[in-house]
This record gives structure tokens, sequence and C-alpha cells, in this order.
């Protein structure tokens, strides 16, 4: 599995950043960086918590 941002939908608020630090970060501009793609077992429950508390709808797990 792998995580995606569709950075047409993405603000910046850092909610993914805050409920998943391993795989997002916002930098001093406001833009989202993804620092991990694949997503393992063990990390499903940090990164789906990070898709649902995205209010713009810009995350999303894929297979």
């Amino acid at each position: 599995m792998k995580v995606v941002v569709d950075r047409s939908k993405c603000t910046g608020l850092g909610i993914c950043e805050s409920l998943a630090p391993e795989f997002f970060e916002i930098d001093d501009s406001g833009d989202l960086i993804q620092l991990k793609e694949g997503v393992t077992a063990d990390e499903l429950a940090a990164v789906e918590e990070s898709v649902q508390g995205c209010p713009t709808e810009a995350l999303r797990i894929v297979s």
C-alpha cells in the first residue's frame, strides 16, 4: 500500500503532519512534503487517521 497526495487539494494545514509525522511535513512556506510513500501494516493506522482527518480530502491510500 502507499499514500497518495492530491496536491491540487492540499492547503498545508498540517493535520496529517501531526497525526503521521514520519510521512508528512509542512515546510516553512506551507507546502506539504511527503516523506514516505509506502505504508507498512504497522504504520497503517496512523496513515488512515491522517487520511480521515484531512479536511480537504487530499490524501488517500492505494494498493
